[in-house]
């Protein structure tokens, strides 16, 4: 009598990263606008130390994306050093983050409720981030851009340097298969997401933070310290 045997689908494995921790000032005390802003030495740490994890774990991945701003593209060239890479990396610009409106036009009381919750609970559609863009807007660019990605079966390990609330749109995405946007997924500076696609989404792992695995450092959200940083130098 024939064994029942079991062959689960083929799934192809991506690597989702968020980039590494940024300047906010430039050398001349200019504020840089949110699609100038490069990463800091300490970003750039956070992003070998994510290279030399993948690195250890034997990962090789075979596409590189990343949005069309600095901080991703400088998060993943030095990924793509500590794994001795040469690939080319590919920018898409409909994977920028989320655009804020102007916040020195946000009212003084307004403030630290629109940072503070800016990432609380399941977010509307409607809701605009900063008083910018839309999440309803974001999250369309997003599912095409991830939708286009998905179907081009030319790749089997993909690494993806990409920003916190892009980030999450990604992960709800997996796991609800819907426009639900779930907002209290932690993305810190530099972290790793594990997530299998092949007819399905599997979420393996989330915010692997390399330089600090147990999450001992702060118990902020990252936009909370966000409006620190705001408050500090403004």
């Amino acid at each position: 009598m024939p064994r029942n045997t079991y062959t689960p689908p083929h799934r192809r494995r991506i690597y989702l990263l968020r980039h590494g921790s940024v300047e906010y000032i430039a050398a001349d005390g200019r504020r840089y606008s949110s699609d100038e802003r490069p990463l800091s030495e300490k970003g750039r740490e956070e992003a070998r130390a994510a290279g030399r994890f993948l690195r250890d774990a034997g990962v090789a991945p075979d596409r590189v994306i990343t949005s069309n701003l600095p901080r991703t593209i400088q998060t993943a060239e030095e990924v793509l050093t500590a794994l001795d890479s040469r690939i080319e990396i590919e920018q898409v610009p409909a994977l920028k983050e989320i655009s804020s409106g102007n916040v020195a036009e946000i009212p003084a009381g307004d403030l630290e409720r629109d940072y503070a919750q800016a990432f609380v609970g399941v977010i509307p559609d409607s809701r605009r981030y900063l008083r910018g863009e839309t999440f309803g807007a974001m999250i369309d660019r997003v599912y095409r851009e991830v939708d286009r990605i998905v179907a081009d079966t030319g790749w089997d390990v993909l690494l993806l340097v990409l920003h916190g609330a892009i980030n999450r749109a990604i992960l709800s995405y997996a796991l609800t298969g819907t426009r639900t946007y779930l907002g209290n997924f932690q993305q810190s500076a530099g972290c790793i997401n594990v997530l299998d696609v092949g007819g399905d989404w599997v979420v393996r792992a989330v915010n692997i933070a390399p330089r600090d695995p147990a999450h001992t450092r702060t118990r902020a959200t990252t936009m909370e310290e966000q409006y620190q940083h705001y408050l500090a130098t403004r």
